[in-house]
Order: C-alpha cells, then sequence, then structure tokens
C-alpha cells in the first residue's frame, strides 16, 4: 500500500486555494507518482486483536476516502479529518442522528429540499420534532434555541439566499448547550467557514461544488470535537452510508480546480445579478452580493465572496416561468448546483419545496462559460425572442 498522502507538515499553514492543489497527494519520496491512487478493496490483511487504528474492513475505510477527508479538514480548520458519505443527504442523516429521541431540532424554513423532507420522516415516525424559523431573524431563531437539541443552519439559504447572522447564533446555541450544524454547501469553505464562528459541525453535498462537474453523489461532515466524529463515523459504518473509491478520486480531482471555479463562477453571478435587476421582464433578484440586498451587509461581513447562486422571479405566471426555462440554450434546465455547466431550475417544481418559496422562483446555478454568452441567453429568453 502506498505512503498515506498528506500535505506536508512543513507546508500545513497553506492558504485554501494551494490546499485543494497540493493536498491529498502521496508522500514526497522519490518515484512516487504525483497523483494519489485508486484503492479497490473491500477488506484488508490482518490477524490477532483489532487496533481502533486499523482499517480491517471497506465498510469502516480506504486511503481514497482519507485522501479527501484530509483536505476537507484542512479547508474547514477542522482538528479532525472529515467523513465522507455516499451522498449529501446520508450526512445529514448521519448528524440528524445524533439527536436524542424525541428531541427537538430548530431549522431554516427555507432549506435544502432534502433536508426538510428527512427531517419531515423522522418528526412522522415520531423520533424527533423540529420548529422552522426564519434563519435571517435573529431574535427569532435564538428565541427556538430554549429547549432545543439541535441547531441547524443553511446560509444563504436554498432556494431564497437569505443570510444568517452565523456568529450570533452560533454563539447563542453554544450557550444554552445546543448542538451546531452548518450546511457549508452553497458557500464552501473558500468562502465561508462555519467552524470558525463556532460550529460544531459543518456538512456539504460534495456532489456540488467540491466535486464540481456534475458526475459523482457524495457528502461530506467535518468536525473538531473528536466525540462528536466518533459517533458520526459509527452511525457511517453500521448504516452502510458509505462512498465508493471511484467517486472519491473523481471528488479529489474536482476539488484541484475549486479555487478557479469559485472564483469565475462568483464574478460572473455578480455580473448576471446586476445585469437582471435591472431587467423589465425580473420582478426580483435575491443575491447577497448586491447592495441593497437583506443580505448584503451580513454576507460581506462574514463571508470572502457572495457565491454562484441567484434567485430570479420573472414577470408573470407559472407558465411565463417555464416558458423562460424552456426557452434557454446556453443554460441547462436541471436540478443539482455547483457544476461548471450553468443550470436553472423553477424549485416550485419539486413538490416538497416549502410554499413560501415563490411559484415562479427560477434558482440558477452560475458556472464558469462566458458572462455575455450566459446573459444574452437569458435576456432573449426573458424578453420572449425565439431564435
Amino acid at each position: 500500500m502506498t505512503a498515506r498522502s498528506q500535505i506536508p507538515p512543513a507546508h500545513g499553514s497553506l492558504r485554501p486555494d494551494t490546499v485543494v492543489v497540493a493536498g491529498g497527494r502521496p508522500a514526497p519520496e522519490h518515484d512516487a507518482p504525483v497523483g494519489p491512487s485508486i484503492v479497490l478493496t473491500s477488506t484488508y490483511r490482518g490477524s490477532g486483536g483489532l487496533d481502533p487504528a486499523d482499517r480491517a474492513y471497506g465498510r469502516y475505510s480506504n486511503p481514497t476516502w482519507e485522501d479527501v477527508e484530509d483536505v476537507l479538514a484542512r479547508l474547514e480548520g477542522a482538528e479532525r479529518p472529515g467523513l465522507l458519505y455516499a451522498s449529501g443527504l446520508a450526512a445529514v442523516a448521519s448528524v440528524l442522528s445524533l439527536v436524542p429521541a424525541g428531541g427537538r431540532v430548530v431549522m431554516p424554513r427555507h432549506s435544502y429540499q432534502g433536508s426538510l423532507a428527512l427531517a419531515a420522516d423522522l418528526v412522522s415516525r415520531g423520533l424527533l420534532t423540529t420548529t422552522a424559523v426564519d434563519v435571517a431573524d435573529t431574535e427569532e431563531v435564538v428565541a427556538a434555541l430554549d429547549g432545543a437539541d439541535l441547531l441547524w443552519l443553511e446560509s444563504p439559504t436554498n432556494p431564497m439566499l437569505e443570510v444568517a447572522d452565523l456568529p450570533a447564533l452560533l454563539a447563542a446555541a453554544r450557550e444554552r448547550g445546543v448542538l451546531t450544524c452548518v450546511d457549508n454547501t452553497f458557500a464552501t469553505p473558500l468562502v465561508q467557514r462555519p467552524l470558525d464562528h463556532g460550529a460544531d459541525v459543518v456538512v456539504h453535498s460534495v456532489t456540488k461544488y467540491l466535486a464540481g462537474h456534475s458526475d459523482v453523489v457524495l457528502g461530506a461532515a467535518v468536525t473538531s470535537d473528536a466525540g462528536l466524529r466518533a459517533r458520526l463515523k459509527g452511525h457511517r459504518s453500521l448504516h452502510g452510508a458509505v462512498p465508493g473509491p471511484f467517486e472519491a478520486w473523481l471528488a479529489l480531482r474536482g476539488m484541484r480546480t475549486l479555487a478557479l471555479r469559485i472564483e469565475r463562477s462568483m464574478a460572473t453571478a455578480g455580473e448576471l445579478a446586476r445585469r437582471l435587476r435591472e431587467h423589465p421582464a425580473v420582478a426580483q433578484v435575491r443575491y447577497p452580493g448586491l447592495p441593497g440586498d437583506p443580505g448584503h451587509e451580513r454576507a460581506a461581513a462574514q463571508m470572502d465572496g457572495f457565491g454562484s447562486v441567484l434567485a430570479v422571479v420573472p414577470v408573470g405566471d407559472v407558465a411565463a416561468a417555464e416558458a423562460v426555462v424552456q426557452s434557454l440554450r446556453v443554460w441547462t434546465p436541471a436540478t443539482s448546483l455547483g457544476g461548471v455547466e450553468s443550470l436553472v431550475e423553477r424549485r416550485r417544481r419539486h413538490h416538497e419545496e416549502p410554499h413560501s418559496v415563490p411559484e415562479t422562483l427560477l434558482r440558477l446555478s452560475v458556472g464558469i462559460e462566458n458572462v455575455e454568452d450566459l446573459w444574452e441567453d437569458l435576456d432573449r429568453a426573458l424578453s420572449g425572442i425565439d431564435r
């Protein structure tokens, strides 16, 4: 087996945009491969008593996962390796398993619909209760924390792009002994590091920006707390929510360009938001990077950028919104986000989406295409010009 991949200790203070390139590589030895290998095995050699550090079996550990987990920990500023899961929702399920039977979870009313659906399923089976809050209303969230077991946060939220006051909310939860988890999928650790603000756990849909090429389904959880990590890892192993080595390797390869992709897509998203705000066929644009957006000042204070997702409400009814989507040629009509290609979707086509999300709201995931091509395609579709 090859030597454990890692960033050399002498370079442990590298900046995030270097970590995504340098992390998870083989040890720097003569004739070592530059890139990591894919380790395909279901079990490992061993005899006698088992040491807790032993890999032992393929459901517990894999060197290819560990390469990704090491990079994620360094990006999020965690003191312990991350945990890679078979999907983002598997990571969400693992964190929710930390809530005691009958416990209460405080969640944003606007969140990833998979998280909301999973929580609703647990509620229907009497395993926990939930309190929905407007995550942008700090006083409302803090008031809901008394007696809660977990504060679940998204910021910016999916798909409404509301921005939470992370430092204030995480501090309030800590004072009350409430466990906290932040879904950092939209921002990525290059833009926001919730552990630095006091979060106990951070989760990601690695499927999205981290892998970045719309070709894998993976999730991750990251924490600095040894006890929490052990419980999460135990849940992953026992419930079989483990990733495949091929997917892990593809995710790490995708992460090599994360900084470049985020830089390009955020710059384009900001430009498109400014133009869309002035378009006569657009009723509303939500993007934290716009001065005047309800989340702008908060995002500017706690983030290193504003993300690459826009929420756009076109003028007209649902049929008009669908016509815009169907008229686009450069933008791809599809769910998900964070890939190199720009995606668009009317979110209420999903029955699980909260009814407080406007029926006509279009979520735009900005990719890395030329900004003028993306704009011309949007302008033509919004103007009802079929050519």
